[in-house]
């Protein structure tokens, strides 16, 4: 039998709030992850662990981050992103399940030190430079309200966009 194609699954959960200057979002800024580090990114994200559902996935990350308790029903689906890295490694295969909360538990707090250089809220109209490129793509979408369900990343030369059909 030929060995089946594989993707890594990952979950991100977009915190956000009701700020003085609108919506806002709580980023962090990564450091010696060997992964994007220097950017800012979504503060609580991470891969699907197995037997682990995405929700699941999401409230774990959010607790292990972020110090915050957030229950399943309260995370709200944005969207799936299919995304390459391009170099036809398996780690660089991904499907990302994308999830936007309003509601948790205790206050956000830089738990991971080693990791994270700083945690900061942001309006979503002026966000931090640079973010980590797939991201940035779901949070311009999401301030633009044309988010949708499905969207690919790293399989041209510009993120894919979906045709307006």
């Amino acid at each position: 039998m030929t060995e089946r194609f594989r993707v890594v699954p990952a979950v991100y959960v977009l915190l956000r709030r009701h700020g003085d200057a609108g919506s806002e979002v709580l980023l962090q800024l990564r450091q010696n992850t060997g992964y994007m580090d220097g950017k800012w990114a979504m503060a609580a994200a991470g891969h699907v662990e197995a037997a682990e559902s995405v929700f699941e996935a999401g409230c774990r990350e959010a607790a292990e981050e972020l110090g915050v308790r957030i229950e399943p029903r309260h995370l709200r689906a944005l969207c799936v992103m299919h995304r390459t890295g391009g170099t036809g490694l398996p780690i660089d295969e991904r499907v990302d399940f994308f999830f936007e909360c309003w509601q948790w538990s205790s206050t956000p707090r830089l738990v991971e030190s080693d990791k994270t250089a700083d945690l900061r809220w942001f309006p979503l109209d002026d966000l931090p430079e640079p973010v980590v490129p797939h991201e940035r793509l779901v949070l311009g979408h999401v301030h633009a309200d044309t988010l949708p369900p499905v969207v690919t990343f790293g399989f041209d030369a510009t993120p894919s966009r979906p045709s307006s059909r």
